[in-house]
């Protein structure tokens, strides 16, 4: 089964290697086969990747974008223990994202890399708001011990509906 993505006017996907823009109208497209695929709602740059948790995301989706994983994994640990350190209630975030990565599901990672974004975001906002730290019912963005668990099933063309 192929995975559908509809591309707006203008719209950029990754698939494999290549980057591929659309034209002026609405474009649907089935895709069949292994490669990586982002759309550019998902896709960070190094300009765009301007927090700790926005370049921990840009390190895991180099590493699903590459054939060369090992080159990457060096600074993405080193991101993550960056964070870590700064913020130790990002540890069931992280745990979650490294857990898919050493399960080969690099696409699970993305997604759990975006929910750390959201978290940071959150830790942010509670500093600008002069808050000493999260709502009780809140710790660690309420992620569950053990995190990570779940199958290793990732985003890569074999039609997941969870890229789209």
């Amino acid at each position: 089964m192929a995975l559908k993505v509809e591309l707006k006017p203008g719209e950029r996907i990754i698939i494999g290697d290549s980057v591929i823009t659309n034209d002026n109208q609405r474009t649907r497209l089935f895709i069949e086969g292994q490669a990586p695929i982002l759309r550019e709602k998902d896709i960070l740059t190094p300009t765009t990747a301007d927090t700790p948790a926005k370049r921990v995301y840009l390190a895991v989706q180099l590493m699903y974008l590459s054939k060369d994983v090992e080159k990457i994994q060096e600074n993405y640990f080193t991101l993550v223990n960056d964070i870590v350190r700064a913020a130790p209630s990002t540890i069931p975030y992280v745990t979650r994202i490294s857990n898919s990565i050493i399960n080969g599901a690099f696409y699970k990672a993305l997604k759990e890399a975006k929910k750390l974004i959201e978290y940071e975001g959150t830790l942010i906002g509670h500093v600008q708001t002069g808050s000493a730290g999260l709502p009780e019912n809140e710790p660690g963005g309420g992620v569950a011990e053990g995190a990570g668990s779940e199958s290793s099933d990732e985003g890569r063309s074999k039609a997941s509906a969870d890229q789209g």
